[in-house]
């Protein structure tokens, strides 16, 4: 048992010893290796480092070489340039040097020239004034000759220029005007005929009286109330005058105003429906009406719209449009007279190659101040141009609306246009009605204005005023004449007469001879 622990201690003991020894010894053994390592790193270091070294040498070398070599290419490209920029400086020299000789050479001619020239003006001068004294002398010879003065003689000459100045005028207006026809009237006569013929509008003639129907008399009593209040009561409110009078079943409405007649009219057929007439029923009936007219009045000028194809318009415009339904102008219904002037005008602009819907809403609303005439003071053109204007119409439409009687000269060819389309609209057979009495006028003031001028014989007004032929004395009117008289009646008729269309003034001059046999 002591030797098994002396044996277990010396174990434990040689353990103990060789713990710190194995320690001590691979401790050694690492540092060897991290020393050979650490060697062999700082070789490898210093290889790098001498490698590196002589690779910046070489570059450098290299980069020495190359910009030795660039330097150089510099100084012989530099060389090349101050070589070509001087030979070039040589040649402008030259040029410069040869110019300057030309143009010595030429400043000696023309200095020769001028010497020339003024030797030769200067003979000028003299035969000039030589030629005048023989001019001179010519005229007092032919002064002596004639037994004219150069005064007499002048006048003489300037007579018969004047003379063959007015044949030659008057023959070129011949000339000129048969061209004309030839060519400008059988084209405006397709253009006129053709739009007429693509737009036929009805018109129905309207007075300032409306009859509305009764189914009995008794109702005449009825309308006419207690001591007449009722009818009172419906003049009052629609402005408009009853006339209760022998004819059987019928009231007549009397109004110039037409919108308010059609409210009396709508307003009294409601209450004869219904039968209870009385004044608050009358009130009732009469407002309603009215909302019943307004509503035809915008249903009325937006068809119009739509029938033309004119968009964009306002919708005041629009209902102004409308209360043209119920205005007549000579008998001719204003809407119906738009509608056919705009129809006219977009035919006519697309014939001539105008804007064809710029003409038809100028067209649309060239008589639209009629809607405010009423209402309004002024002319029903400038009653329109203040309406276009304050509806942001534009300004060729404000123009045609303007010039369309002719108050403003027309500076547009859509203003052309609508004052013809106005004129072909309102002269056509049937369109208006015309005064008896104030046609009559018209056309004894046609045979009055004719027969004003010298050597005119007799004058006709025929074709309903629409031609007046003129027989001219033709000892004191010839042929050439004939055309300056035409066109003189032309002008003083159209500055002292108002007309619808056009009139024609036809000058016939005719020579006779007779002889009898024995």
């Amino acid at each position: 048992m002591g030797d098994f622990i002396k044996i277990l201690i010396s174990v434990i003991i040689t353990a103990v010893i060789s713990i710190p020894l194995g320690i001590f010894i691979e401790t050694i053994y690492r540092k060897k290796i991290t020393e050979v390592k650490i060697g062999s790193a700082e070789e490898q270091a210093q290889k790098i480092i001498d490698e590196g070294l002589k690779t910046a040498e070489t570059m450098k070398k290299e980069a020495l070489i190359e910009a030795k070599e660039e330097i150089l290419r510099a100084k012989n490209e530099s060389e090349r340039e101050i070589k070509e920029r001087r030979n070039e400086i040589t040649r402008t020299e030259k040029r410069v040097i040869s110019k300057e000789e030309t143009l010595e050479k030429k400043l000696d001619a023309l200095e020769r020239k001028d010497e020339a020239l003024n030797r030769k003006i200067k003979d000028n001068t003299e035969k000039g004034e030589e030629i005048e004294a023989l001019k001179l002398k010519q005229f007092e010879k032919l002064e002596e000759i004639a037994g004219l003065t150069a005064a007499q003689a002048q006048q003489e000459l300037l007579s018969r220029i004047e003379n063959d100045v007015r044949h030659e005028a008057a023959m070129k207006i011949i000339e000129i005007e048969s061209q004309l026809r030839e060519d400008a009237e059988t084209k405006a006569k397709n253009i006129i005929s053709l739009a007429i013929q693509r737009c036929a509008v009805d018109h129905a003639s309207e007075t300032t009286v409306s009859v509305v129907t009764l189914p009995s008399d008794d109702m005449k009593g009825r309308i006419i109330g207690r001591e007449g209040r009722n009818i009172r009561t419906i003049e009052t409110l629609t402005g408009v005058d009853l006339i209760i009078d022998d004819t059987p079943e019928a009231i007549t409405l009397s109004s110039f105003d037409p919108i308010r007649r059609e409210i009396a009219r709508l307003t009294l057929e409601k209450l004869i429906s219904d039968g209870r007439i009385h004044p608050a029923r009358i009130e009732e009936t009469v407002e309603k009406s009215k909302r019943e007219v307004d509503a035809q009045i915008k249903q009325a000028g937006e068809k119009a719209t739509f029938e033309i194809g004119v968009h964009g318009i306002a919708n005041d415009l629009v209902k102004l449009l409308g209360r043209l339904k119920f205005r007549t102008s000579y008998g001719q219904n204003v809407l119906m007279h738009s509608i056919e002037v705009a129809h006219l005008s977009g035919i006519m602009a697309d014939e001539l190659g105008a804007d064809a819907l710029q003409a038809k809403r100028a067209g649309l609303l060239h008589d639209i101040g009629k809607a405010m005439t009423q209402e309004v003071e002024g002319s029903h053109v400038q009653i329109g141009v203040d309406i276009a204007r304050k509806y942001k119409e534009s300004r060729e439409i404000i123009h045609a609306i303007e010039a369309h009687h002719n108050d403003t000269e027309p500076r547009s060819l859509i203003a052309v246009i609508v004052q013809a389309a106005d004129a072909i609209s309102a002269a056509r057979p049937g369109a208006r009605r015309e005064d008896l009495e104030n046609y009559i006028k018209r056309l004894q003031k046609l045979e009055e204005i004719s027969q004003s001028f010298s050597g005119v014989e007799k004058a006709y007004a025929i074709q309903a005023g629409r031609e007046i032929r003129i027989m001219v004395k033709p000892d004191e009117i010839n042929d050439e004449q004939m055309v300056l008289t035409a066109r003189e009646i032309v002008k003083k008729i159209e500055a002292g007469l108002e007309y619808p269309g056009q009139i024609k003034i036809n000058v016939i001059r005719e020579s006779r001879a007779v002889e009898y046999a024995k």
